[in-house]
């Protein structure tokens, strides 16, 4: 079993749901967050935003995940990323459980 985090725009959420979906993910929860971008370090001309603190819309996901579909939903996530014009992708991040009272486990 693996911890499996997604972060996004909240604008890729169906697209989110439609992979958890295809890679088996049965359950999981999600929660709309503030996400925030600091370019405080960043020149003035290469700011497209015009300030020094941006913050998105972004939805947060995490399931407890089969080894066996982790590579999968990774997958779908990689190749998603690849086919968008936007500088905005998915981010995945696959955690190890050491321990769990997860009977699925």
């Amino acid at each position: 079993m693996k911890l499996v985090i997604i972060t996004s725009s909240i604008a890729f959420q169906k697209d989110i749901k439609d992979m958890l979906k295809k890679a088996e993910v049965k359950t999981y929860s999600f929660k709309e967050v503030t996400g925030y971008i600091d370019f405080s370090d960043t020149a003035t001309q290469e700011n497209w935003f015009a300030s020094e603190v941006n913050e998105t819309e972004s939805i947060l996901f995490y399931a407890f995940v089969k080894k066996e579909n982790v590579d999968h939903l990774f997958n779908l996530i990689s190749e998603f990323n690849t086919t968008q014009e936007s500088l905005s992708h998915i981010h995945i991040a696959v955690l190890n459980i050491e321990k769990s009272n997860n009977s699925t486990n």
